[in-house]
């Protein structure tokens, strides 16, 4: 599949990984996007690589015939997660965690807590 690159001057969302799928949402000259209808959403493709900048790069890979057309207009960029592999749930029986503190000075911890689910029924 062909590449293409997309160039932000700001900051990159700090949650964005390689592997996620890439969308564009043409704005109106206000910058102002709608996705109430899910026919402006282009799927671009899966994000191959991510150069930190001011300027920030990203690469996706997207089918040759899912071209985004722009016509002058800026495009909202937003990227979803694979939810199979991004859970935010612990999964199996048990859990470990381990707690360290890298300071030199004495802390006090305040309060740890977890969600358990029985999922094994």
């Amino acid at each position: 599949m062909p590449a293409i690159q997309l160039t932000f001057n700001q900051v990159l969302n700090s949650s964005v990984q390689i592997g996620d799928i890439a969308y564009s949402v043409p704005t109106n000259g206000l910058d102002i996007f709608n996705i109430s209808n899910m026919d402006n959403v282009i799927e671009l493709g899966p994000i191959e690589t991510i150069e930190i900048g001011p300027p920030s790069v990203i690469t996706v890979n997207y089918p040759a015939n899912n071209v985004p057309s722009n016509n002058g207009q800026t495009n909202f960029i937003m990227f979803s997660k694979d939810n199979t592999v991004n859970m935010s749930s612990i999964l199996g029986y048990y859990a470990e965690v381990k707690l360290v503190n890298k300071s030199r000075s004495k802390i006090e911890l305040f309060s740890i807590s977890s969600q358990i689910d029985n999922s094994s029924k």
